[in-house]
């Protein structure tokens, strides 16, 4: 179930480089249950940018009636929502999309949690959820320096937490698959989101079942307008990000 809400900023602050961190209250909160969901925002009451923005949930407090989504300035859509101040509102529809499954997991097991960039955000509500179901956690998360670092310390409450810089000057130097290499780094399932090129290494090395979060632009983000789609693996037909996904099980779609 989903639905259109003019939902009120309650906190709103720069934690990175061109990253934010904003907070809404509403009652379309009660709706969020499960992490990697998104939600889609209309960010100025004119016809400038034209269409919504996709967002990652990135964790949910269902006593505050609030929810938290942290996303990075690109363009005029995310320009403007960075402007927002506290007691503003923000049309928002949600909670769209499948998010990352924890059914099926066997008692008190390991999950391996690896998040690039902007695709961090959506696995800290999963962690949330794992931990509080007594499962535990070890993240990754790789970003291109120190600079862009954001929610090592919230991560590292949940578990043990490692962090890859590209050029070295936070933890460890390179990418978020070497230092799965480096500290053999498994668990029982994995989850990941972020850039392409970072899905597809870790679908490529991982040899435990997973599942993959994409990240797209989007159009009208309910599965009309066909805008992002992507191809299935080892059968015709595709896949639309924003309805079918944007999870989907490694080896599932073309990535």
């Amino acid at each position: 179930m989903k639905k259109v809400e003019k939902m009120t900023v309650v906190s709103h602050r720069s934690i990175a480089k061109n990253i934010y961190e904003c907070s809404l209250s509403g009652e379309l909160v009660e709706l969020m249950a499960r992490p990697g969901q998104f939600v889609h925002l209309r960010v100025s009451d004119n016809t400038i940018p034209t269409l919504r923005r996709p967002i990652s949930i990135c964790s949910v407090d269902h006593q505050k009636n609030a929810f938290t989504m942290v996303y990075r300035v690109e363009g005029i859509g995310t320009h403007a929502l960075s402007q927002k101040r506290t007691g503003d509102q923000v049309d928002v529809l949600g909670p769209l999309g499948h998010g990352f499954p924890i059914s099926g997991l066997k008692e008190k097991s390991h999950c391996l949690l690896t998040g690039g960039g902007i695709g961090v955000p959506p696995l800290y509500e999963l962690a949330k959820q794992l931990t509080k179901q007594g499962h535990s956690v070890a993240t990754v998360l790789g970003f291109r320096s120190k600079e862009d670092v954001f929610y090592e310390a919230e991560f590292s409450e949940l578990g043990a937490t490692y962090v890859a810089t590209e050029d070295g000057t936070l933890g460890e130097r390179g990418f978020v698959t070497d230092v799965i290499a480096t500290n053999r780094l498994s668990g029982d399932r994995y989850y990941a989101c972020g850039p392409r090129p970072m899905l597809r290494a870790i679908e490529n090395n991982m040899t435990i079942p997973g599942f993959l979060s994409l990240e797209e632009r989007m159009g009208c983000g309910v599965g009309a307008c066909l805008a992002c789609v992507c191809d299935v693996k080892n059968e015709e037909g595709y896949r639309k990000v924003c309805s079918d996904g944007p999870v989907f099980k490694a080896g599932e779609v073309v990535i």
